[in-house]
C-alpha cells in the first residue's frame, strides 16, 4: 500500500515577487515580469525582453561566504528552499536527516561559469581556469548545496529533463515518499541562464519572441504567439507523508495525488504532432489518482507560446478528455512570467496550490486573439470557483512529458 504524500511547504523567486505571498499577489492582479534584458547587452541579437529576477540579494537567505561558492541557480535553489523549510514549520533539530531528501533539478546548470572560464581559457590558457569550474557548472549543486544548507542527508535526486525538470523533480519526490525511501522531500527547480549564450542558443533555434513590447512578447494559445519569453527562478515544496505531517502539526496545503511520465519519442525539440505522448501522460496521472477524468476541470498548461507548443499541446488535452475538454480551463503562468526552463513545472506547481486554496484561477495575460485549432478555454479572464483537482503539465526538449495532479485535502 503506497503512503500519502501532503505539501506543507512552499518557497519562491520569481520575476514577479522573491517570496510566493508577493508572487501570488502579483499573479491575482495580473502582473508581469517582462522587460529589457539588463544582464548584458543584447543589442546585437533577435531578443531583447526577458523576465528577470530583481532585486534578489543571496545574503539577505544565506551566509554571504557560502553564497560566494553558489552559482545564481544554486542561490535561487537555497533562498526558495529556505521560505519552503521555514513554511512548513520543519524543525531538523526534531527530525531524522536520512529520512529527510532533497529532489532539485536545473535544466542547465550554470551557463555564467562556463562563459567566464571559456572566456579564461581563450584568453588567458587553461593555467587560469578556476578549480571550482566544474562543482560551480554543473546542474546538481543545486540539490547539493541545499543539502548542505540545510542538513538533509536522505534520498538526494538531480532530475534533468529540459523544460520538464521542475515536474519530474516534484513527482520523483512524491514517489519517494509514496514507497518509504523517504518521509519528507524538498523539491522543485530552479535556473538562471538569461546569458549571452543562452539567449543566443535559444534565439538560433528561433524558439524566443523577438517583440520587444512587454505587455505583447509572450501570448500562450494566442494567434499571435511569436515564442517564449525566457525567465528564471525557483520553486521549492515540502513533500510530506500524511502521518508524519500530522504527527507534528503540520498545515496541509493540498495532497499530491497523480504523477505521469511519458515519451514521445519523436524529435529532438518538437513535441509529437498528435500530442499522443502529453496525453497519456495526463492520463496517467489521472488513473494513479484514482479518479475520473471529468473530475479534472483546471489544467496550468505548459503553454509556452511557441506555435508547436500550444497547438500540439492542445491537441494532447483534447486527446485525453474528449468532448469534456471544452469543460476544462486551462492558463498558462508564462503569460506573467516566462519560461522558468527547469524551474517551470515547480512554480506552476505552487501556482497551482495558491489557486486552489483560494479558489481562484487566473487569466493567461495578454491572450485575446483565438486560433483555429487552439479552441478551447485559455481563461481570457479569471474564475472564481472550487478547484478539487489541478493538473499540472510539463513538455522538455527530447520528448519528455510530465504531469503531477493535486487534490483538496480531505
Amino acid at each position: 500500500m503506497s503512503r500519502r504524500v501532503v505539501i506543507t511547504g512552499m518557497g519562491a523567486i520569481t520575476p514577479i515577487g522573491l517570496n510566493v505571498r508577493d508572487f501570488f499577489e502579483a499573479v491575482k492582479e495580473g502582473k508581469h515580469g517582462f522587460g529589457p534584458i539588463t544582464k548584458f547587452d543584447s543589442a546585437e541579437y533577435k531578443c531583447h525582453v526577458a523576465a528577470e529576477v530583481k532585486d534578489f540579494d543571496p545574503k539577505s537567505y544565506m551566509d554571504p561566504k557560502a553564497a560566494r561558492r553558489m552559482e545564481l541557480f544554486c542561490q535561487y535553489a537555497v533562498a526558495a528552499a529556505k521560505e519552503a523549510i521555514e513554511d512548513s514549520g520543519l524543525s531538523m533539530e526534531k527530525e531524522d536527516p536520512y529520512r529527510i531528501g532533497c529532489s532539485i533539478g536545473s535544466g542547465i546548470g550554470s551557463l555564467q561559469a562556463v562563459e567566464r572560464e571559456c572566456d579564461k581559457l581563450a584568453n588567458r590558457g587553461p593555467s587560469r581556469v578556476n578549480p571550482l569550474l566544474v562543482p560551480l557548472m554543473i546542474s546538481n549543486m543545486a540539490a547539493g548545496n541545499v543539502s548542505i544548507c540545510f542538513g538533509l542527508k536522505g534520498k538526494s535526486l538531480n532530475v534533468v529533463t529540459a523544460c520538464a525538470t521542475g515536474t519530474h523533480s516534484v513527482g520523483e519526490a512524491f514517489r519517494s515518499i509514496q514507497y518509504g525511501d523517504a518521509d519528507v522531500m524538498i523539491a522543485g527547480g530552479t535556473e538562471s541562464s538569461i546569458t549571452p549564450i543562452g539567449v543566443a542558443g535559444f534565439c538560433a533555434l528561433t524558439a524566443l519572441s523577438g517583440v520587444e513590447d512587454p505587455d505583447r512578447c509572450s501570448l500562450p494559445f494566442d494567434k499571435n504567439r511569436s515564442g517564449f519569453v525566457m525567465g528564471e527562478g525557483a520553486g521549492i515544496l515540502v513533500l510530506e507523508e500524511l502521518t508524519h505531517a500530522l504527527l507534528r502539526g503540520a498545515h496541509i496545503y493540498a495532497e499530491v495525488t497523480g504523477y505521469g511520465c511519458t515519451s514521445d519519442a519523436y524529435h529532438i525539440t518538437s513535441p509529437a504532432e498528435d500530442g499522443m505522448g502529453a496525453a497519456k501522460a495526463m492520463l496517467a496521472a489521472v488513473a494513479d489518482a484514482g479518479i475520473r477524468p471529468e473530475d479534472i476541470t483546471y489544467i496550468n498548461a505548459h503553454g509556452t507560446g511557441t506555435h508547436h507548443n500550444d497547438l500540439f499541446e492542445t491537441r494532447a488535452i483534447k486527446q485525453a478528455f474528449g468532448e469534456h475538454a471544452k469543460n476544462i480551463h486551462i492558463n498558462s503562468t508564462k503569460s506573467m512570467i516566462g519560461h522558468l526552463l527547469g524551474a517551470a513545472g515547480a512554480i506552476e506547481l505552487i501556482t497551482c496550490v495558491k489557486e486552489m486554496e483560494e479558489g481562484f484561477i487566473h487569466k493567461t495575460l495578454g491572450y485575446s486573439t483565438p486560433d483555429e485549432e487552439i479552441d478551447l478555454d485559455y481563461c481570457r479572464e479569471t474564475y472564481r470557483e472550487e478547484i478539487p483537482y489541478a493538473l499540472s503539465n510539463s513538455l522538455g526538449f527530447g520528448g519528455h512529458n510530465a504531469s503531477i495532479l493535486i487534490g483538496q485535502y480531505r
